[in-house]
C-alpha cells in the first residue's frame, strides 16, 4: 500500500522527469493529474496520481 501524501512542483518535476511548463500543459490538456490549493499560493499533487501516471506512461513507453 502507497501512503498518500501531498507532493509539491519540484518533487513532482524530480519524480516525472518534466518542467514545470510541461506539467502544465499536461493538465491542461487532462492528461496529467490536476494539483490541490494547499494554501493561499500554495499547490500540491496526489503523490499516489502522480506515481500511477508516471507507471502509465512507463508501460506505454512514452
Amino acid at each position: 500500500m502507497q501512503i498518500r501524501r501531498i507532493m509539491r512542483l519540484p518533487e513532482v518535476m524530480a519524480v516525472t522527469g518534466y518542467k514545470r511548463s510541461s506539467i502544465y500543459n499536461f493538465m491542461q490538456e487532462d492528461t496529467f493529474p490536476k494539483c490541490y490549493r494547499i494554501g493561499k499560493r500554495a499547490v500540491g499533487w496526489d503523490s499516489v496520481e502522480v506515481e500511477r501516471w508516471v507507471k502509465t506512461k512507463l508501460r506505454r513507453g512514452a
